[in-house]
């Protein structure tokens, strides 16, 4: 005898999946961007003393996972936003009708979670592009000045992320129990447990 899974639905599944990559990358690339927020660029015998230090990987390891880090972490973003994209015109919207002057018809909690979110949308793709950007342009003094300069670009990344965090944090808090009951029910219906012994020999 066994006892009855928790079920999801594909689209649940799915979401969730999207959900745990996105997460995921995203700390990949969050903790290799304070890596070089704190050991910034230098060269060997340079003036920055702490040049190619190893922190659990090298520098090159470092690199390689804030960018592939980063890219699959747009490409995750990318298929949420998709997954979500009735949502998205919905909310648009809305908020178009309220530029106009129109009632939005949204509580308190929905506002909150909409300017959340919108701030994680926007701190994003500052990211994303900026980090689009250093990924195919050369470095060094080669590098073009594309609509401000490299130092610029340096700096948007850096400070955008740091709201994207405290965004992303709140849209957590928000969002916990669903959160919370779904990843239960993901892995709780990977496998079948079984019933214990008595009711076995009570059937």
């Amino acid at each position: 005898m066994t006892t009855k899974r928790p079920t999801l639905s594909r689209k649940t599944r799915f979401n969730w999946l999207i959900d745990a990559a996105t997460f995921f990358t995203a700390v990949t690339a969050i903790l290799s961007g304070i890596y070089f927020l704190y050991l910034p660029n230098g060269y060997q015998g340079g003036r920055n003393p702490w040049y190619d230090v190893t922190i659990i990987f090298g520098r090159a390891t470092w690199t390689d996972l804030h960018t592939w880090g980063g890219l699959l972490m747009v490409a995750a973003v990318v298929v949420h936003l998709a997954l979500h994209l009735q949502w998205i015109k919905s909310m648009g919207k809305k908020v178009g009708g309220g530029l106009r002057g129109h009632d939005m018809k949204l509580s308190r909690p929905a506002k909150i979670n909409l300017l959340i979110d919108s701030t994680i949308a926007l701190s994003f793709l500052l990211t994303a592009i900026s980090g689009l950007y250093f990924f195919f342009t050369p470095e060094g003094p080669a590098r073009p000045a594309f609509i401000w300069s490299s130092t610029a670009w340096d700096m948007v990344p850096t400070w955008a992320a740091v709201i994207m965090i405290l965004a992303a944090l709140a849209h957590f808090a928000i969002h916990w129990r669903w959160i919370k009951n779904v990843t239960y029910k993901f892995f709780a219906s990977l496998w079948t447990r079984p019933a214990n012994r008595r009711a076995d020999q009570i059937a």
